[in-house]
C-alpha cells in the first residue's frame, strides 16, 4: 500500500464538534467561522469551516470524502495546545461518548492487548492500571473474553470505570506527552 493510499485510509469519516467560533480565532488574520472537531476513529483533532452557523457543540458531523452537509472545508489538524478552553472542557465528554458508542471495539482492546516490550504491557499505559490490576485483567480474560464494559468491571475487582480509564489515556495521548500511542494518531512534529 502506498503512503498516499495509507493516508487516505486513515482519514476520519465522522467527528464530534468540540467548539464553534462564529468569528474565528482571535489570532487568525481572516474572520471566518471555524469549528474544532474530534475524529471518531483515531481521535484526530481538526479545525474546519462550517457551511452554516447552525452547528452545535457535541454534535456528530460527517467529514469524509463524500458530500458533507455541515462542514465546508477541513483546514487541518490541531494540537492540544491549539484547542480553545471550551474545546478542552468538552474533550473528555466527547471521548467518553465515542468510546461508549463503539463499545465492542474498545472492549476488544482489553481482550487483545499485549506487551509492548519485556518490561511493560500496553494495558499498563491506562492510568490506574498497575501490575496487580494487569494480572487480574489477564487472568479474567484467559478464563473468558470480555463482552462489555460492565463485564470488565464485574469480573476485575477494584477496577475503576473502564470507559474513564480509556478516556483518560486518550486525553494523555492527545496532549502529546506520551512515549507510546495506543489509542490515537501520534501528534504531528514540526
Amino acid at each position: 500500500m502506498s503512503e498516499l493510499e495509507q493516508r487516505r485510509e486513515n482519514l476520519e469519516e465522522y467527528a464530534i464538534v468540540l467548539d464553534y467560533l462564529p468569528t474565528g480565532r482571535s489570532s487568525s488574520a481572516r474572520s471566518e467561522p471555524v469549528v474544532q472537531l474530534l475524529g471518531e476513529e483515531k481521535f484526530t483533532m481538526l479545525e474546519a469551516v462550517p457551511k452554516k452557523p447552525d452547528i452545535k457543540i457535541g454534535e456528530r458531523v460527517y467529514i469524509g470524502k463524500g458530500e458533507r452537509d455541515k462542514i465546508s472545508v477541513i483546514k487541518g489538524r490541531l494540537s492540544y495546545a491549539e484547542l480553545t478552553e471550551v474545546a478542552k472542557n468538552e474533550l473528555p465528554v466527547a471521548i467518553s461518548g465515542v468510546i461508549k458508542s463503539n463499545e465492542k471495539k474498545f472492549v476488544g482492546i482489553f481482550n487483545s492487548a499485549g506487551p509492548l516490550n519485556i518490561r511493560i504491557h500496553s494495558l499498563e499505559l491506562l492510568p490506574g492500571i498497575g501490575k496487580k490490576h494487569l494480572s487480574a485483567i489477564l487472568d479474567a480474560r484467559d478464563e473468558k473474553q470480555f463482552e462489555s464494559f460492565e463485564d470488565i468491571s464485574s469480573r476485575v475487582s477494584l477496577l475503576q470505570d473502564p470507559v474513564k480509564l480509556l478516556a483518560d489515556r486518550v486525553v494523555l495521548e492527545l496532549k502529546g506527552d506520551s512515549r507510546f500511542y495506543i489509542l490515537t494518531r501520534p501528534p504531528q512534529r514540526f
